[in-house]
């Protein structure tokens, strides 16, 4: 199957997004790509396919839309309403979207970013090997009203199917390792570090996000003498005010500000999806347990469409509740016996 999804009506912050793109860094280019990663594999899971394949991340709120053709799709990610033709369905499962009826995406109930995938990927023209919008960069534009998405080629049958999702959508715990800059800053700093109990700031967007606490800023030895060099997704900066960054996605290049630790990437979903005012701490854990935390969520992952189960479907919304056989070995009167 291959078609085109009109956007009716967009939510704020709408972008076509995939994993991103490698090896840009020397010339200015983060990676970019989904906020939360872990949801584009739950999509693919979900439908079949790979988690390659572009999606419609959605920040806190999502849309209206329309398809020309029948087509699967999937929702994942942070929580919203969802309804296909006034019908609500389930978030975390795989549905099919009949050609003219309207999807309709609410706001997110808790997270930030919502997902919806298309059997067969969105096709987004590509830009340094990848379909993401990466806005800080100036490459791609949020999605609007109007445009219509084009829709990549989709061998698959299967519909409705759920997945019981990662919980990473009200903060908690996230593991750090020691960062280039983490020695600066004195034992006492970095044990309250770990003791503060941190609220995602409502300031935060696709290049990071504020950590806000009750007590002081952190305070760093020697941060004059930190100079420019490279930095990713997951570092924490502290600023010269003394409050924490987490970057995220859509991070810049390179930066100067100490950085206290780095977030264990199978950690980061938590941190992109925690909503503004969202409790988080951190926990110190050493570089040979964080690669082994990477390890086991690499085949997590690729385990996910084992997890995949039927939804269970209410008969009050099944509108042909009469074409099911509902009872093992019944047949409609027409059929023939064998």
């Amino acid at each position: 199957m291959t078609g085109t999804l009109t956007i009716l009506r967009a939510g704020p912050g709408l972008t076509v997004q995939d994993g991103g793109r490698t090896g840009w860094l020397e010339y200015g280019v983060s990676r970019g790509g989904a906020a939360d990663r872990l949801a584009l594999a739950e999509g693919a899971a979900l439908l079949g396919q790979g988690a390659d394949l572009a999606a419609i991340e959605m920040a806190g709120m999502g849309g209206e839309f329309q398809a020309d053709t029948d087509l699967r799709i999937a929702l994942t990610g942070a929580p919203m309403r969802a309804s296909i033709d006034g019908a609500a369905v389930a978030w975390n499962a795989s549905h099919l979207l009949p050609a003219g009826a309207r999807l309709t995406i609410g706001a997110a109930r808790n997270g930030s970013y919502g997902y919806l995938h298309v059997g067969g990927g969105f096709q987004a023209p590509e830009h340094l090997g990848a379909r993401s919008a990466h806005l800080a960069a100036g490459i791609g534009a949020p999605l609007a009203e109007g445009d219509a998405l084009e829709v990549g080629p989709d061998s698959g049958r299967t519909t409705g199917l759920g997945l019981v999702p990662e919980d990473r959508f009200e903060g908690g715990i996230v593991r750090v390792v020691a960062s280039l800059q983490t020695a600066l800053f004195p034992d006492a700093e970095l044990k309250r570090f770990e003791q503060t109990t941190f609220r995602r700031g409502a300031r935060g967007n696709r290049m990071g996000v504020p950590m806000e606490s009750d007590g002081e800023g952190f305070r760093t030895e020697g941060a004059r003498s930190v100079v420019s060099e490279v930095i990713v997704p997951g570092d924490i900066q502290v600023t010269g005010d003394g409050t924490p960054y987490v970057l995220l996605a859509e991070s810049q290049t390179t930066g100067g500000y100490p950085r206290i630790g780095t977030v264990v990437p199978c950690d980061l979903p938590r941190l992109a999806q925690a909503a503004a005012g969202v409790a988080v701490q951190f926990r110190f854990i050493l570089l040979e347990e964080a690669v082994e935390l990477e390890r086991a969520e690499a085949e997590r992952r690729k385990g996910l469409r084992s997890q995949c189960v039927p939804l269970i479907r209410d008969p009050r919304t099944m509108t042909n509740l009469l074409s099911y056989q509902l009872i093992s070995g019944a047949i409609a009167r027409e059929e023939d016996v064998l």
